[in-house]
């Protein structure tokens, strides 16, 4: 008897069979002696279509809204169906006893698998492969050390309410807003939200109304020194009280009341979780959530050179400790061998700052493996990303940065000026990375530093010169990727009830694993648009934000919803009353836009181009086939690419008519067209194959 594994990707299928010696390939799978090894390609089993519970659900009518499956069904998802087969025929073969679980470590990868089992009605063992890396080594051991398949039973329950949840609220409230509005809008539980929260800046940054502030800095030869009233606050908003703290000190000498050294230790920022390593990656480099995900993605599977990327902890646990030394050696290439050097010389030391169990959860930080580091193989971007990932874990190892911190006060007529310097005593983590600490922040008002020469208390110091400047007040920064980032992961600190606050504190919007692609579908829908670094909200992305129920774009609702999908996986609450809540919230929102005004979204994208069909103005679209001309009348639905000229609509090349059914894919462009536009071009389609006859 064999064992069937089931891996998520190919790739991943291709190195588990190499390991397992599967040497003989056949179409969609490998075979040992002991193993076969297929694959998924992604998710080959979904939720069910709406019009696959009824056929009414073709026509995208507002009457028919709510729609409320009393249970979920799923289907083989057509593109990727052949493969589906073949993972179903050799789960019914004879020859195998049970199934091993090697989808990705997490809660998506669970259920990839899970609803193939379901779909394939799987009635065997199984069980779960669980590994952080992809070298050979852990493969092995993960083989070695295979887990109960029954003990995800929480993690897969989590997963299928989060899609189920998706999918209620998600096709509803689209659908609404479509058939509302007769225009191509979307909403969903977390992307509304994290687009209020751009919105929010947006107009905080429209409001604001700069103001006139001064500041003064005095020169006293050897040293500078800034002024502060009695609260340490270094700005002036009355340019008469500036003119009058300057007057009192020109000519004057000060005197030195106060030195104050003291020792500071700062330990390494802590290791990287996915977002943090996004948000790093976006500030040095530019690179989007998305483009992050992507290299981190093929550092893990192609190179093994990452654990798994996914992850939203930053320690690692106690076990992980004893291969640390051999991580090192086999990093130890290039410019990292002079960063190693001094940790292999001695036993590695680790504190609870690294090592804590109890705040790893599926996976802990992203570390390097101890696969060998062949810096040749990778790319730049590869390079790059690795770098930050290679050069945070050797800092982690490394002692604190301490410096001896000296603040000088020396008064001048009763006011104060202040000091700042500092005399580095050991470079600690600073000698790897030129990262800056967390806790260091771009604070306007924070004491420039300087070099500052032996001082005492009591010296005089006479006034050199007296420097007055003007400066205004600014609005917040826009949010880049990296801030935004920041913001969803702490979405808590904009909820204003305390008690809800403290409770959703681990939650944010979306998960480590799922903010780059809501970033990109807010992008892709064209409800914000990228400016440098910057993410802008556009004309339709604000009006999308009055017309969405307030409730779904508020952070409370998405951010309680991942909690409490975080407590399903640990099986420390219930899915069906989530479920319920879910089924409950679904009915109240799409009855908020069945009452409102329809007349209130106002297309920002319309063209001067006119559809053929119908004569209306035609809008401009982003299409993963590129810029597409759409017609905005929903019961027309005409569309073509941006660069195709008019003429003949029935126009064909290559034996192929510009108008299909494939261009009228409702899902791939997230938009509202019904199905009943392909039986509208099918009989256009008749009609002129019946005249050229």
């Amino acid at each position: 008897m064999k064992s069937l594994v089931l891996a998520e990707k190919p790739s991943v299928a291709k190195e588990i069979a190499r390991v397992l010696r599967c040497n003989n390939k056949s179409k969609g799978y490998f075979e040992g002696s002991e193993y076969v090894v297929t694959w998924a390609l992604g998710h080959l089993v979904t939720l069910a279509e709406p019009e696959e519970y009824d056929n009414k659900y073709k026509e995208w009518r507002l009457e028919d809204l709510p729609m409320m499956p009393p249970k979920m069904n799923l289907q083989v998802i057509r593109e990727t169906s052949h493969q589906y087969k073949i993972v179903r025929n050799l789960m019914g073969r004879g020859d195998i006893s049970q199934l091993i679980v090697a989808t990705d470590a997490g809660r998506e990868g669970e259920l990839v698998a899970r609803w193939i089992m379901v779909k394939a009605d799987w009635k065997k063992p199984f069980k779960r492969l669980w590994i952080s890396s992809q070298t050979d080594k852990a493969i092995k051991e993960g083989f070695d050390n295979l887990k109960p398949g029954h003990s995800y039973d929480n993690l897969y329950y989590a997963a299928q309410c989060r899609a189920e949840a998706d999918w209620l609220i998600g096709l509803n409230v689209t659908r609404g807003l479509a058939c509302k509005y007769n225009a191509q809008l979307t909403a969903g539980r977390v992307q509304t939200p994290t687009l209020a929260l751009m919105i929010d800046r947006e107009n905080e940054i429209k409001n604001f109304k700069p103001k006139d502030y001064w500041t003064i800095r005095v020169d006293f030869g050897d040293y500078f020194g800034d002024w502060r009233n009695g609260s340490g606050q270094g700005r002036i908003f009355d340019y008469g009280a500036a003119e009058s703290v300057s007057a009192k000190i020109e000519g004057q000498s000060g005197v030195i009341t106060n030195i104050n050294t003291s020792e500071k230790s700062e330990p390494a920022p802590l290791a990287y979780d996915l977002t943090e390593l996004q948000r790093d990656a976006n500030r040095r480099y530019g690179f989007s959530a998305q483009k992050t995900l992507s290299v981190l993605q093929g550092l893990y599977e192609r190179y093994k050179l990452v654990t798994y990327p996914r992850t939203d902890s930053r320690y690692i646990p106690a076990d992980v400790v004893p291969t640390l030394s051999g991580r090192l050696k086999s990093m130890a290439v290039g410019e990292y061998a002079k960063m190693v050097a001094p940790l292999l010389q001695k036993p590695i030391k680790t504190t609870k700052r690294f090592v804590d169990d109890s705040k790893v959860t599926d996976h802990h930080a992203i570390i390097p493996t101890d696969e060998p580091l062949n810096l040749t193989a990778l790319n730049s971007d590869d390079r790059k990303l690795y770098d930050l990932i290679a050069r945070r874990f050797i800092s982690v190892l490394y002692p604190p940065y301490v410096y001896e911190q000296t603040t000088i006060t020396t008064m001048v007529n009763s006011e104060s000026f202040y000091s700042s310097g500092k005399v580095v005593k050991s470079q600690g983590w600073r000698a790897v990375t030129s990262q800056l600490s967390e806790k260091e922040d771009a604070d306007e008002d924070a004491l420039a530093e300087q070099m500052l020469s032996s001082q005492h208390k009591g010296d005089k110091k006479p006034v050199k010169s007296c420097r007055v400047k003007k400066s205004k007040t600014k609005p917040p920064a826009r949010y880049t990727e990296a801030t935004l980032l920041t913001a969803m992961e702490g979405a808590g600190k904009f909820v204003e009830d305390e008690e809800l606050r403290e409770a959703i504190k681990q939650g944010g919007l979306g998960t480590p694993a799922t903010r780059a692609e809501i970033i990109e579908k807010l992008l892709y829908n064209n409800y914000v648009e990228r400016y440098g670094k910057e993410l802008v909200p556009t004309t339709k992305g604000m009006q999308l934000i009055g017309l969405v129920p307030e409730e779904l774009s508020k952070p409370e609702l998405t951010a309680k919803w991942e909690l409490r999908l975080s407590d399903i996986a640990k099986g420390a609450d219930s899915r069906q009353d989530f479920m319920d809540g879910i089924r409950n919230d679904t009915i109240k929102l799409v009855g908020m836009i069945k009452e409102q005004d329809a007349g209130a979204y106002k297309p920002d994208n319309v063209t001067k181009t006119k559809c053929p069909m119908c004569g209306k103005n035609m809008l401009l679209i982003n299409s993963r086939k590129g810029r597409m001309l759409v017609c905005p009348d929903r019961s027309c639905g005409y569309r073509q690419p941006e660069n195709q000229g008019q003429g003949n609509i029935f126009k064909q090349s290559k034996n192929e008519h510009y108008i299909n059914k494939k261009l009228i894919d409702r899902y791939s462009d997230n938009n509202s067209f019904g199905t009943s536009l392909g039986t509208l071009f099918e009989d256009a389609l008749k009609e002129q194959k019946k005249n050229s006859n």
